[in-house]
């Protein structure tokens, strides 16, 4: 497709096509492919992060949806997840986020959700992506009897922040002192709300958005913050958002970055032992430590691959009807609760947890062995299909013959960014840095 990516449609805000053309024209889309006959057939539910230029696309994309009699339900900043399960606790035929996630606040993005809480298909992405470009029959303009009306919704944060709590049985978090940084993002006034609301002492970073100060230097990407402030505080653990709070990073009481892929294993391991792991499934994506297999092959759980993105994650869980997946990158996807990562019910949950067991982060993480890994993201100035550089292909032929199964490597480009991202795991950590740097060199000349 031309403007969706692997994460609804992303880029450099004033430039084709994060512009207030195309968000007017999606909010049209939107109305064009997903107005339903149903009650609620013309609600819409629009939140945003706290990126300045989210006032810009969420004026116009409401004048789109609104022109085409859509009535708009405006939330505010919020985190994606919430975006989600309102779209389907109010009965609404779709939700649009306006983010870019974990990107810095020059760029920023739009993620549409259907009535059922969940991204759209791949088809439904591309009906809307023809209407944006033109390439569809226009419909023709309405009465102005039939525009709709736009509103603020002044207690979705209530709705979801009891949601939240209810979901993971209101525990009880008295006692524990918890580190809590929001990335200056979407997360920024809740987060700290519900974690206190359970009885936490709160200290708090990150939450002083001025438009221009999301994720920089702080959240989910440099989780290092949250763990001095630990070790400052003497807290029990760290836990960082990043913009849209759909994704979640820990730090324990050490002040240790805990990786996601041993929070996945801890919590599959937990669900299964509770009867709740479906399928006796794990699902994962490739970028998944080796360690993580080894752990599951351990407990007797299984471990479905699927590529990069929670939605891929997601799509795969919906399809064989498995309850729990998601990335090292911190998306956790509890489908027994959520329709998509959700950075504040996985923390919550992983808390619980903590609490039930009468043990620390540290303690439950133990649960796997990572290899030694190293992630290289170079910036390229295209994007040619890797079969068409000869030279990688003979490299990466080469590593997977030397590696046997002792490694790996992963060679990709990123679905948001004009980057190459290069992983290589070993049991030999010198073999990681000396394989990336080859990549590296490679990529270097013949796509420079």
């Amino acid at each position: 497709m031309k403007l969706f990516g692997t994460d609804g449609i992303r880029g450099r805000v004033n430039e084709f096509p994060i512009t207030a053309e195309v968000a007017l024209r999606m909010g049209k889309a939107v109305a064009n492919v997903l107005r339903s006959s149903g009650p609620n057939r013309n609600r819409v539910l629009v939140g945003k992060d706290t990126r300045i230029s989210g006032y810009m696309l969420e004026t116009a994309l409401t004048s789109g949806l609104v022109s085409m009699g859509m009535d708009v339900f405006m939330v505010g900043p919020l985190p994606t997840p919430a975006v989600a399960h309102l779209t389907k606790s109010m009965g609404a035929a779709a939700g649009i986020m306006i983010t870019a996630s974990h990107n810095p606040y020059e760029d920023n993005g739009m993620k549409i959700f259907g009535p059922d809480g969940y991204k759209l298909s791949d088809d439904l992405e591309g009906l809307i992506e023809r209407h944006i470009l033109g390439e569809e029959p226009e419909s023709p303009p309405l009465p102005p009897r039939q525009i709709g009306k736009a509103h603020r919704i002044d207690d979705a944060r209530g709705r979801y922040i009891e949601f939240a709590k209810h979901t993971a049985d209101n525990v009880p978090l008295h006692g524990l002192k918890v580190v809590v940084d929001c990335g200056h993002g979407a997360a920024y006034f809740i987060a700290p709300l519900i974690f206190k609301e359970l009885g936490a002492e709160v200290i708090t970073t990150g939450i002083q958005p001025d438009g221009l100060n999301i994720n920089s230097g702080c959240g989910a990407l440099y989780p290092e913050n949250a763990g001095e402030l630990v070790r400052r505080s003497n807290a029990d653990l760290g836990i960082s958002f990043d913009g849209d709070a759909d994704r979640v990073i820990f730090t324990d009481a050490n002040g240790q970055v805990v990786s996601g892929d041993r929070i996945l294993a801890m919590c599959a391991i937990g669900l299964k032992e509770q009867g709740r792991l479906k399928n006796n499934t794990l699902v994962a994506t490739v970028m998944s430590n080796l360690g993580l297999n080894e752990a599951m092959k351990h407990h007797g759980i299984k471990v479905e691959t699927t590529a990069v993105g929670d939605r891929n994650v997601i799509e795969c869980m919906r399809k064989h009807g498995h309850s729990f997946g998601g990335e090292n990158s911190g998306h956790l996807i509890f489908a027994d609760h959520a329709t998509t990562g959700d950075g504040i019910l996985s923390a919550l949950l992983v808390l619980r947890m903590m609490r039930d067991r009468n043990a620390t982060l540290a303690q439950l993480s133990t649960v796997m062995n990572e290899y030694p890994s190293q992630l290289a993201n170079i910036t390229v100035s295209s994007k040619p299909h890797l079969d068409s550089l000869p030279k990688l292909m003979k490299l990466m032929k080469k590593a997977t013959a030397e590696f046997g199964e002792s490694g790996r490597h992963l060679i990709r480009y990123s679905g948001t960014e004009n980057k190459i991202r290069v992983l290589v795991e070993h049991r030999d950590v010198e073999e990681c840095r000396t394989w990336v740097s080859k990549f590296a060199a490679v990529i270097s000349e013949e796509i420079g």
